[in-house]
């Protein structure tokens, strides 16, 4: 786990070549038949046409299809002949655009094996984190991950990267560069690194199945009071047990408050942003979803908060979905103080399923509620606090990344001086980074 904050947030994006902005809960679903019908499924584009069709059929959480004439879709649909599995991609896109959704979408192969790479946190790779120069454009590290064989080789943050299995990377974009190091588990691939003080030389390194951080966390002296910050990227399949680590390690840590920083946070994992909710809040409602039929389903808190210390949480305009929810639950409950900027406004989730030629299609299934029962869609959840960053702040932050989380950080600055209040008003000798007791 690395301790240090992230300091380019928006790296991950570059890497991906696109985030996650949905809640998902991923469901993997094959054709029900035998391998023959599955074999045929894939070779027949009219067949993957109707996979789809009948998913959002089943699935969709308005049953009226935004008035669309969901049958007459279907013969239309069928009523074609399709010639490549492009022309079928192409149809489906087209058929799901008057559902008005952005979040129903298809996947081509390619985006599909992004977003399930970035949902379930891992990555076939060596374990680098890249980035272009903005001067000199040349492709360098930004840091190796932990336990990755990158770091295990001692790769360094600031090395740069002149070649990849002997193609210069002259000229090389981001997206390029890191496909070509990525590949299939256990297969090398070679960089020619510069590092000052060394030249340049030659490294092979065998790619691994890496899991990928979604938590960073550090300890910060604010004054008189010890404070636990935390920025948690996306909520990947990973990201629970990985905020589970940070808040017990900052415990041990004896620290006074936290600070949580969900600013630019996409979303995720339905079920990632309930069991880190759990770990805030010991008591009340997290989150309530409605699904096309008026099912409604409650998740609640379970009495096994890790901490009870006063909690800050950081958002803004791309704190969306998961983020929303975990946001609204803390702050509901008043668990929590939200700073920051109004919040994107994504209240709905979508199942994500694999589709039989490796394709993906991602439907709404339920709208969801914070325990206020307000609709929060295309609205967002207003902060306690309402702090916006001007737009020279906010070019600082983006061009000094390693500024975020600190004094120079307007809304981590304002913070700190609720929390300061807070631990004012409810510090007692044995209270300080104790969590909270079972029952």
């Amino acid at each position: 786990m690395n301790h240090s904050p992230k300091q380019f947030p928006w790296l991950r994006d570059l890497i991906f070549t696109g985030t996650l902005t949905a809640t998902a809960t991923l469901s993997f679903l094959l054709p029900l038949g035998s391998r023959g019908v599955f074999a045929a499924l894939q070779d027949s584009p009219k067949n993957l046409v109707d996979e789809v069709w009948q998913i959002v059929n089943r699935e969709y959480v308005d049953h009226d299809f935004n008035q669309v004439d969901w049958q007459a879709t279907r013969q239309e649909l069928l009523s074609k002949d399709y010639t490549s599995q492009e022309q079928a991609y192409e149809a489906i896109k087209k058929a799901l655009e008057p559902l008005g959704d952005p979040y129903t979408r298809f996947l081509d192969p390619e985006k599909f094996q992004q977003l399930t790479s970035q949902t379930s946190g891992e990555l076939s790779g060596i374990g680098i984190r890249l980035e272009l120069h903005e001067e000199s454009k040349a492709l360098r590290v930004v840091e190796p991950i932990e336990n990755s064989p990158a770091f295990e080789a001692g790769v360094k943050a600031g090395d740069g990267i002149l070649a990849i299995d002997g193609a210069s990377t002259i000229g090389m974009s981001l997206e390029e560069a890191s496909e070509k190091i990525r590949g299939d588990v256990g297969t090398p691939v070679t960089l020619k690194l510069s590092r000052q003080g060394k030249g340049s030389f030659d490294l092979t390194l065998n790619r691994a199945q890496i899991e990928l951080p979604s938590v960073h966390y550090t300890l910060r002296d604010e004054g008189k009071m010890r404070v636990g910050y935390i920025s948690l990227d996306e909520f990947s399949s990973h990201a629970a047990e990985q905020m589970q680590q940070a808040i017990q390690k900052l415990n041990n840590e004896k620290v006074d408050a936290y600070v949580l920083d969900l600013r630019g946070n996409p979303g995720g994992l339905l079920h990632a942003s309930i069991e880190i909710a759990r770990m805030w809040l010991d008591d009340g409602a997290i989150v309530s979803t409605v699904d096309r039929v008026g099912g409604k389903q409650e998740y609640v808190a379970n009495h096994r908060a890790l901490t009870n210390l006063p909690l800050a949480i950081l958002v803004d305009g791309n704190s969306a979905s998961a983020s929303e929810i975990l946001t609204g639950a803390l702050k509901d409950n008043k668990r929590a103080t939200v700073v920051g900027a109004q919040t994107f406004g994504k209240a709905v989730v979508q199942s994500v399923h694999s589709l039989s030629d490796g394709s993906g299609l991602a439907v709404t299934i339920s709208r969801y509620y914070p325990p206020s029962g307000l609709d929060i869609n295309h609205k967002g959840i207003t902060p306690d606090i309402k702090l916006e960053l001007s737009n020279t702040q906010r070019r600082l932050l983006m061009t000094q990344p390693e500024l975020r989380g600190t004094p120079d950080d307007p809304q981590y600055k304002q913070a700190i001086t609720v929390l300061e209040t807070n631990v004012l008003t409810r510090k007692t000798p044995n209270q300080v980074g104790e969590p909270v007791s079972r029952r």
